[in-house]
């Protein structure tokens, strides 16, 4: 949408070393990555045998062993795992290697949202128990599990915590815990996702496996890690996580082998449907294309879905559980716009343009899907530059909550200090630096809110948060070209934390359309130089009713191939009047 002035650009600027200075990259790209901090050509080297040993994961070996008694012992391993994308590539990657390692039985199980939440809590661990596990594994869940955990354990049923999520003041006392980020564990990269986690985990029951010659003396053929890879860079993109250097390296690989045609059925599938050629898949496309039509099997419905379409061995039934999912993206989609419709409804009474706004948005509306608030969250925190918190009906007078948060505000952190000033006030709680969920009594939202908003404030010093949007500056005409898009689209994978590339420049409009209803296809002109571009969902009432010949645009450097012919176009990421 257009902006009513243009935002405060924040032009990134960092020093190119020496070393880079001197490698042979282009100029640009050598001012980019600088910017991102990369001071060494060697830091950009993504190959597999860059990534940091698993032995500094605290507790992998005795979670290797453990695994490694189950197989050996014909136990019986139930995987718990989380209803988003990256609990079930997690989930997924541990049922299809734990099987080729040669356990008999393996089976999963992921909680519906909508009836006992999210975690091991002592519901869910009734619920295994039906099944009769001798050891059960979470995966990207169970750092926060106290309850659940004693009750399996009281069950003589043994728990291995396979998390990444930040830990509470009191951890779980699971048989083993592997997670970065729990008090101790000197891993260098604290992002890893969970799926990344379980990732480490099998490759060390490999390691441990190997060491007991149990696939040599049974004539199994030890399983090639590098064929979950796909997986991998799936959750590890869909769950946002930032992108340091042992992260790209495994999104890195995992699109390759996604390019190559080597990825499992469904997740080629899932690009099938989308309308994409995964031949030429992107960072992007797992973050925006692949991961909301596996995440709304668990937003709407049951994640099982989901993780079937990626446990999917032929492409016939790939394709049937991907066309599903693709489905249930298109009623979340319909859900989250008429939702968002409602949200902007309760913001009209705000000055958006004011800083009289509160330091932090609290939603609620009692006909709001669970499932998607976490969402609806995501594009009032765009719309406000505000922390958002979105409500929805949990049952029983409790309500649930999704938050996101802007940079500069720990949005977990903001929680827990919430908790501790109020306390009774949350349920549960728990998540990240820019996402967090939590459960409160209904009565008590104004509470709250206000409980909210002061922590924030006070973090901020009452100083309210300005929207900066930070760009790498500004290209030429002559930059703006098909070369250069290749090259900068080249030089990722970008995602969080290592972003990709966002240019500032003016410019004049040659000729403009709307095209699939919503979306802004301009004919765009800088020192003699014609350039098309594109801006997505405007307001197209706006537009219409005053067009603008002249723009001010934060953009991105895409390629468009249109019928086979490639050619630069910018992708405009927001845009103003000048």
């Amino acid at each position: 949408m257009p902006a009513l002035s243009a935002p405060t650009i924040r032009r990134r600027n960092g020093e190119i070393s020496a070393a880079l200075q001197a490698s042979a990259l282009p100029h640009l790209l050598k001012q980019i990555y600088a910017n991102r901090g990369i001071g060494h050509p060697d830091e950009l080297v993504l190959a597999l045998d860059r990534l940091l040993p698993p032995h500094a994961l605290r507790g992998i070996n005795d979670a290797a062993e453990l695994l490694a008694d189950a197989i050996e012992g014909e136990g019986r391993v139930l995987i718990v795992g989380d209803f988003d994308a990256d609990g079930a590539t997690s989930c997924a990657m541990a049922v299809s290697v734990l099987r080729q390692m040669g356990l008999l039985e393996v089976g999963y199980l992921v909680p519906n949202r909508f009836e006992f939440g999210y975690g091991l809590t002592p519901e869910i661990v009734e619920l295994a128990a039906a099944q009769a596990p001798d050891l059960i594994v979470t995966v990207d869940n169970g750092i926060s599990s106290v309850e659940g955990v004693a009750a399996a354990r009281q069950l003589g049923i043994s728990v291995l915590i396979t998390d990444h999520h930040l830990p509470g003041s009191v951890l779980p006392e699971a048989d083993v815990i592997v997670n970065p980020n729990q008090p101790g564990c000197t891993f260098a990269s604290k992002s890893l996702a969970g799926v990344g986690v379980m990732f480490y985990v099998l490759s060390a029951l490999r390691a441990t496996l190997r060491q007991r010659n149990w696939f040599a003396e049974r004539g199994i053929e030890p399983p090639n890690l590098g064929d979950a890879l796909d997986l991998v860079a799936l959750g590890t993109v869909a769950d946002v996580v930032p992108l340091d250097r042992n992260n790209r390296i495994l999104v890195a690989a995992g699109l390759a082998r996604i390019r190559s045609g080597r990825a499992r059925p469904g997740i080629e599938a899932l690009f099938e449907v989308a309308g994409r050629d995964h031949r030429a898949a992107t960072a992007s496309d797992l973050g925006f294309i692949v991961g909301p039509r596996l995440n709304a099997a668990g937003r709407l419905d049951d994640m099982s879905i989901g993780i079937e379409c990626l446990l999917a061995e032929s492409t016939v039934s790939a394709r049937e559980r991907a066309q599903t999912l693709h489905q249930l993206n298109r009623e979340r989609r319909d859900i989250e716009q008429s939702m968002q419709q409602d949200a902007l409804l309760q913001l009209e009474s705000l000055d958006l343009a004011n800083e009289a706004l509160p330091f932090a948005m609290t939603l609620y509306d009692p006909t709001w899907h669970q499932g998607v608030i976490g969402i609806l969250a995501s594009r009032i925190r765009e719309h406000t530059h505000r922390p958002t918190v979105v409500f929805a009906q949990a049952g029983d007078g409790w309500l649930k909550g999704s938050g996101r948060s802007i940079p500069g505000i720990h949005l977990r952190d903001m929680l827990d200090l919430v908790a501790t000033r109020h306390p009774g006030l949350l349920s549960k709680f728990g998540g990240h630096a820019m996402a967090a969920g939590l459960t409160l009594p209904e009565e008590r939202l104004d509470e709250f809110q206000g409980a909210l908003n002061n922590a924030i404030a006070t973090t901020l010093n009452h100083q309210p948060p300005q929207r900066i949007q930070d760009s790498d500056g500004a290209l030429r005409a002559e930059e703006l070209t098909l070369t250069v898009a290749e090259q900068v689209n080249g030089a990722g994978p970008w995602g969080q934390q290592f972003s990709e590339p966002l240019f500032d420049g003016d410019f004049a409009v040659k000729q403009h359309r709307i095209v699939g209803e919503k979306h802004l296809k301009l004919s765009l002109e800088i020192d003699d130089h014609e350039v098309e571009a594109i801006a997505f969902n405007i307001d197209v009432a706006l537009w219409l009713e005053k067009p603008l010949q002249r723009l001010g645009a934060l953009y991105r450097l895409g390629i468009n191939d249109y019928r086979g012919e490639r050619s630069p176009q910018l992708v405009i990421d927001s845009f103003w009047a000048i």
